[in-house]
């Protein structure tokens, strides 16, 4: 296998050389701040300029869009104040100390020097960025206004100490920006209106999300990290999490897993049973177990850490519809991905070989969407609607169904169907770390 930490596009280079490549990438982020009208103006510049501006605005976690309601926008006196914070670091050399700003390391590329230097029709300089002393690595901070959900701005990484601010229509119009980034790996929300931080933490697409503080800084265990949509290739486990190391393994089933205190999958359950009488023991294990995991880890969040004043929740969130290519799985797995399916609650499609009446009979019962056609037809299936599913599950997928998920940019999970909840639910769930800050100015407003 490999592990990167790179661009989306060298993920994507590395997979067209092996589209079978084991690959484990942390990608690309376009990290946007929502502020709110119900923010703490002082507290949403500092968190917002530190966030966009330290380290140059290198970090892969930096905030380079900020997404601000109306009211807030045309607020001459916060775009003074947010202007001035930004002008106020101190640009220099980092073998000073006192310097916030410091060198990016290496001369500006084509997006970053486009961005650094450059406008689209609408926008206009809040705060031009300069270079510093002739050194075309050292640049003082830039802050754009009119960034639109089309621009070229908000599409691109920069990399660089360059904030572009949008202004949306409403708290809802703000969430809906921020939402609809091809990237999803750090977001954060700055307002003092419980309702707004509960929807936001509910709608928000990103892997690591984060409340009244800075969306940098991330630690292992505290807040592990990654992203969704395009900013991650792979499994996606989280760094510093407790699935990463997981899944790195190859895992089989030596034997039926042992669970106590669950229940058996109910209906679902006996159902698949009367279909396939000699599956009875393997099917009653994997629902026991699957029932037990997620109501034990899966379903409920987790804060490790238990700091006070502020929470790390380390939780996970149900994927989008997942495209289930049994043509190689025996009527038993594809009764255990249904199973799995049923327990997380995702939407699954299957595709299978026409005339397989057991499969046709285990999809009918779990209400899932079923489709006969040959692994060719899937394949072109999707190559034209690759975007409408999330991931696809299968088992020895032929090259063909790998090289055309690779140009859709769909992850085939191709593990063994196992009967362990604590290994097959993960391919049905993405993780999320939320991280919010619950005091004021050191007095606690809530609790965890």
């Amino acid at each position: 296998g490999v592990i990167l930490t790179g661009a989306y596009e060298t993920a994507r280079l590395f997979r067209s050389w092996k589209p079978s490549m084991r690959l484990f990438a942390e990608t690309s982020g376009k990290n946007s701040v929502l502020i709110s009208a119900a923010a703490d103006p002082d507290q949403a510049i500092k968190d917002l300029v530190k966030s966009s501006f330290g380290h140059a605005g290198q970090k892969c976690s930096a905030a380079s869009l900020a997404i601000l309601e109306a009211d807030l926008y045309d607020d001459r006196a916060f775009l003074r104040q947010l202007r001035d914070a930004a002008a106020s670091l101190r640009v220099g050399p980092s073998d000073e100390l006192a310097n916030i700003v410091t060198p990016v390391i290496r001369p500006p590329g084509e997006a970053l020097q486009r961005g650094l230097t450059e406008l689209e029709e609408g926008e206009e300089w809040l705060l031009e960025p300069r270079m510093i002393d002739e050194n075309p690595c050292l640049w003082s901070p830039g802050i754009r206004l009119g960034v639109r959900r089309d621009s070229w701005f908000r599409q691109t990484e920069c990399f660089g100490p360059v904030l572009g601010l949008m202004r949306a229509k409403n708290f809802e119009d703000a969430v809906r920006l921020q939402n609809e980034s091809n990237f999803g790996l750090t977001g954060g929300i700055q307002t003092l209106d419980q309702r707004e931080i509960e929807r936001w933490k509910k709608e928000v697409e990103v892997g690591n999300a984060y409340v009244n503080r800075p969306i940098t800084g991330a630690i292992v265990q505290r807040q592990p990290f990654g992203g969704w949509k395009r900013s991650v290739v792979g499994p996606g486990a989280k760094a510093g999490g407790p699935n990463y190391v997981l899944q790195f393994a190859k895992w089989r089933e030596c034997g039926l897993p042992e669970e106590a205190g669950a229940e058996v999958g109910g209906s679902l359950c006996e159902k698949f049973c009367g279909i396939l009488p000699e599956s009875v023991e393997r099917l009653g294990a994997a629902s026991v177990s699957y029932a037990r995991w997620w109501r034990d880890e899966f379903s409920v969040s987790h804060d490790p850490s238990s700091i006070l004043g502020e929470a790390n929740v380390f939780r996970y969130r149900v994927r989008g519809p997942i495209l289930v290519g049994a043509h190689n799985m025996n009527p038993e797995d594809v009764a255990l991905v249904l199973l799995a399916g049923w327990t997380t609650g995702v939407e699954l499609i299957l595709s299978d070989h026409p005339g397989r009446e057991e499969c046709a009979a285990l999809t009918e019962a779990a209400g899932v969407k079923y489709s006969e056609e040959t692994p060719m037809e899937l394949c072109k299936r999707v190559e034209s609607q690759g975007s409408n599913f999330d991931r696809i599950r299968a088992l020895q997928p032929p090259k063909e169904l790998r090289e055309v998920s690779h140009h859709s940019g769909l992850e085939i999970i191709d593990w063994p169907i196992l009967a362990n909840g604590r290994l097959e639910l993960l391919h049905y769930l993405r993780e999320q770390t939320v991280s919010e800050t619950l005091h004021r100015y050191g007095n606690i407003v809530r609790n965890r």
